[in-house]
């Protein structure tokens, strides 16, 4: 188990070591994806996002993009999860091109990023934060960032190919 601090100020989250809140959340195309579902196979990352569109979450979501086939393998999935409506993040992924699975957390609102401890309330978005769940649905890795800064998305992927 290892965590990489944020900057100061920053999201607490969630303590390491248990089980990952399961959730299910629609993606961009609408359909329902459930966290537990890659129990026992798949290790996931989850990537919380503050907002489709904006400077910074574009390019973390381009560079997922461009190295698609390190995040997603027979033994990995990504997961990228922010506060906005389902159409907004299919006109994200059209525009931009990102073909995996950016969830909604839009209704209620805030509801995983909450159950994660990475809901901006004054924002209302989430914060800009990491998990690895691994094969077995326990956190064993996060980073949590300033929402203006870019998180090193080579660790994270380094994580999830280590749990």
């Amino acid at each position: 188990m290892a965590t990489t601090p944020g900057a100061p100020g920053t999201a607490a989250g969630i303590p390491l070591g248990g089980l990952a809140p399961d959730f299910t959340l629609r993606d961009q195309f609408g359909q329902d994806v459930t966290l537990s579902s890659y129990r026992g196979h798949k290790a996931v990352a989850l990537v919380f996002y503050p907002f489709a569109f904006s400077g910074v979450c574009t390019g973390e979501m381009s560079f997922i993009r461009n190295h698609l086939d390190d995040f997603l393998t027979f033994g990995t999935e990504v997961l990228a999860l922010s506060c906005d409506p389902v159409y907004a993040l299919r006109a994200f992924s059209d525009t931009d091109g990102l073909n995996f699975g950016l969830l909604s957390d839009f209704w209620p609102h805030g509801e995983v990023a909450r159950a994660y401890g990475v809901f901006d309330e004054v924002a209302g978005c989430p914060e800009r934060s990491s998990y690895v769940v691994d094969r077995d649905g326990r956190l064993v890795w996060s980073v949590h960032q300033r929402k203006s800064e870019a998180r090193d998305l080579t660790a994270l992927l380094t994580a999830l190919h280590e749990a």
